[in-house]
């Protein structure tokens, strides 16, 4: 639980620092944005960056719940480093989709990380891999199940501000490096 605990700890942090650069009009100083090149430290910041105190106890909960589970599986550093390129990754496909769509917004948070980390538990657990293992689907056919298995579980968290983007993109990553066993320490 001990690299759960630090990126918690670091997102409280990182909750501190952004209330005293708060003060001065600074917050959205750790926000990612498009153009991603202009600031590119956001694309870490942004991961340990929250919205609100409510944002960062929510997200909290839900990396308290799967954080510890793939921590059994991994070492300090692979979940770090998942952590901060899921949720890297997440935050990019959500600004950059997401100005397509419609005004680009700035995106903070782990959740992209958490649904990342939940995917993986779904997608590289024993159970899973042995009905994958029987069902011989091809690399295709999961790759399509696992999107299906992204948006749904993404339809879940719908809420107007919520970046669906960033969940979708977290869960897919998930489940398909649980599938290939990404994390695991063998």
């Amino acid at each position: 639980m001990r690299a759960t605990l630090e990126t918690l700890g670091i997102a409280l942090l990182l909750a501190s620092i952004q209330a005293v650069f708060g003060l001065v009009g600074l917050a959205g100083l750790f926000a990612l944005s498009t153009p991603l090149s202009v600031a590119p430290w956001t694309l870490v910041t942004s991961v340990y960056a929250h919205g609100s105190i409510g944002h960062l106890l929510a997200n909290a909960l839900a990396l308290l719940l799967v954080g510890p589970l793939v921590e059994r599986r991994t070492t300090r550093g692979r979940f770090h480093a998942f952590v901060v390129a899921t949720g890297a990754l997440a935050g990019a496909t959500q600004v950059t989709l997401g100005g397509l769509l419609g005004p680009s917004a700035a995106v903070v948070g782990l959740s992209g990380a958490i649904f990342a980390l939940g995917g993986y538990l779904l997608a590289g657990n024993v159970v899973s891999a042995t009905l994958f293992d029987r069902l011989r689907l091809s690399a295709r056919a999961q790759f399509g199940l696992f999107g299906l298995a992204a948006v749904g579980l993404t339809a879940m968290t719908a809420a107007p501000g919520v970046a669906l983007i960033a969940h979708a993109v977290g869960a897919f990553s998930g489940l398909v490096a649980g599938r290939v066993g990404l994390l695991d320490a063998r």
